[in-house]
């Protein structure tokens, strides 16, 4: 079988679409999918864009969430079977752990990790599929695969909010906004969303926020001083995905008890600035690597919750599968809050 895949052959320059990509034989614990929308997030446009370091692996396909058909199976798998509609993600899950795959193409050898989704298929790990559950369509699930488990799993396993908490999310991409619709099952005092595009601040208002700011018209601290009579807030999820960002974050938060959680990856090399006599007063501060979350719980809290999460946000019209440069550009430009590819239909 071959395929056609979108491909980085190099950092900062347009992915190339290569035909005649050849799948391997199946190693065990390999699965092999026919994908159907593959999600584009700012991990892979800070990859095309040569920003998260040296890329050794190049060439090489991304995409690390998606939506697919199981069409075969290697040895020793038994979470799945040919013929399953699933969930492609990044984070380990149950199964086996196979790795990445090589594949033989007329440019020479491809890379790829252990998921990948920016092609017609791809042979990925078992422990990255999850089943779709039934009343999850094949485009929404893509949101399954990386923005829900990062940002819902920050609220539901790091803050764990409750009527009596004040929190704030800054940054309205697809991590933020997915926390933000986990923090309003959860019904917190004080949830404010904090975004510089007055758009997404309306859709949080709709979505359970209780106040919004703006910063590039507002002063934030100010703001949630005003809000929160002085003493700010306990928690402020970041994921605007800037140092500069991160650190407005935790300037939020109460001096003596406030915690700032980000899942952000800012530019390679780039550090944060922070005051350490504000560490010692009792603040904290943490990185969130995909939410703390186990991928198929995460399946199950949105299945469960779905008629609460508001998840029709993020679904826009999706780009079709020669439209992967168009995604990224898109994306950059603040044009789409999750920008969803249908790379092959079912």
């Amino acid at each position: 079988m071959k395929f056609t895949g979108a491909v980085l052959v190099q950092t900062k320059s347009p992915l190339q679409y290569i035909e005649n990509i050849e799948v391997p034989k199946l190693k065990a614990g390999q699965v092999l999918v026919k994908v159907h929308y593959a999600g584009v997030c700012h991990s892979q446009l800070m990859e095309q864009q040569g920003k998260r370091g040296e890329d050794k692996y190049l060439p090489h396909l991304l995409g690390h969430e998606g939506t697919g058909t199981v069409v075969d199976t290697g040895p020793n798998v038994s979470k799945i079977k040919a013929g399953d509609q699933i969930v492609l993600g990044w984070l380990k899950g149950d199964g086996i752990d196979a790795g990445g795959c090589v594949y033989k193409s007329p440019i020479g050898n491809i890379n790829s990790g252990a998921v990948t989704t920016f092609s017609e298929y791809t042979v990925v790990s078992e422990n990255r599929c999850y089943v779709l559950p039934h009343n999850i369509n094949l485009k929404e699930g893509v949101l399954l695969g990386c923005a829900l488990p990062t940002g819902m799993g920050i609220v539901t396993n790091q803050v764990k909010p409750n009527t009596g908490t004040s929190m704030a999310v800054l940054g309205l991409g697809g991590i933020g906004m997915s926390a933000l619709i986990a923090a309003n099952c959860f019904a917190p005092k004080i949830l404010i969303a904090i975004d510089s595009n007055d758009n997404k601040l309306s859709q949080a208002k709709k979505m359970g926020a209780t106040h919004t700011i703006n910063p590039t018209k507002q002063d934030a601290q100010a703001c949630i001083a005003e809000i929160t009579q002085r003493t700010m807030l306990d928690y402020v999820v970041e994921a605007a995905g800037t140092c500069n960002t991160i650190e407005v974050a935790f300037s939020l938060i109460n001096k003596q008890t406030g915690e700032c959680i980000f899942a952000s990856h800012p530019p390679a090399g780039q550090k944060i600035a922070l005051d350490p006599f504000e560490l010692i007063c009792g603040k904290k501060i943490t990185g969130s690597w995909g939410g703390c979350s186990h991928p198929e719980h995460i399946v199950d809290f949105t299945s469960n919750n779905k008629s609460k999460l508001n998840i029709d946000v993020f679904m826009s019209d999706p780009y079709q599968f020669d439209q992967f440069n168009d995604a990224l550009v898109d994306l950059k430009n603040q044009k789409v809050l999750r920008a969803i590819v249908e790379v092959g239909k079912q």
